[in-house]
């Protein structure tokens, strides 16, 4: 399922009391938590950035596409996140526009650098950006003492900082999943693909596991997200 807001399409007629805010916080609703949902809003008309909730990836949580020709600005979020999820995510990539936004001289006689995509005009936007959400209202405070340590030096994504992915982690629907670094030695786990491993020692940053389709092994983030086989 996808659903998009600002739509570069021209949207179907609308009866006068379909107001589009209303229309979006109906959408945003289950996504995002209460108090934030306003915030969004206003973000998303007043920058005129479209925001499509997206079906599951597993390779990302959300992605930023600035404006083509006759397109306009989009975000994409995964559908499947928690609210908290969702709303940081939105934010970081809400942060990735303002980057690209910013309105340069017409006239240089030096090539402009590109802006690296995480380096400090993205982490400054960022660090602006998630000011007004930070709130006893919006955050539960666990979530809010680890962004408060966050927010210091922003990384690339939010599974790169070990304590917030965690802690965001404890608000996802349970799924019988755990943290490969919380299975004892030598556990036995497979994947959600359905591939078994057995756990074996810690090589500096990440876990030796060993294949049980094909003897082969493989090193393992501490933080992924695996299944104890019985």
């Amino acid at each position: 399922m996808q659903l998009s807001l600002f739509q570069s399409d021209p949207p179907p007629k609308k009866t006068v009391s379909e107001d589009p805010r209303i229309l979006m916080r109906k959408v945003l609703e289950p996504h995002l938590p209460l108090e934030s949902i306003r915030f969004i809003i206003d973000l998303l008309f007043f920058h005129k950035v479209q925001l499509r909730i997206s079906n599951n990836r597993t390779t990302k949580l959300g992605d930023y596409r600035p404006s083509r020709a006759g397109t306009i600005p989009r975000i994409s979020v995964n559908h499947n996140l928690n609210k908290y999820s969702f709303l940081i995510t939105l934010v970081h990539e809400m942060a990735h526009h303002m980057v690209m936004d910013v309105k340069h001289p017409v006239i240089s006689f030096r090539k402009r650098k590109r802006p690296k995509p995480h380096g400090p005009e993205w982490q400054s936007h960022y660090q602006d950006l998630m000011i007004p959400f930070m709130i006893p209202a919006i955050f539960p405070q666990d979530i809010m003492d680890v962004m408060k340590q966050y927010l210091e030096n922003p990384k690339a994504s939010t599974s790169a900082d070990q304590k917030l992915f965690r802690v965001l982690k404890k608000y996802d629907i349970p799924d019988g999943s755990e943290f490969l670094d919380k299975l004892p030695f030598d556990a036995l786990f497979h994947l959600r693909n359905g591939r078994s491993f057995r756990k074996k020692e810690k090589m500096r940053k990440r876990y030796r596991c060993i294949s049980i389709d094909n003897g082969r092994i493989y090193l393992f983030n501490p933080m992924a997200q695996v299944f104890l086989s019985a």
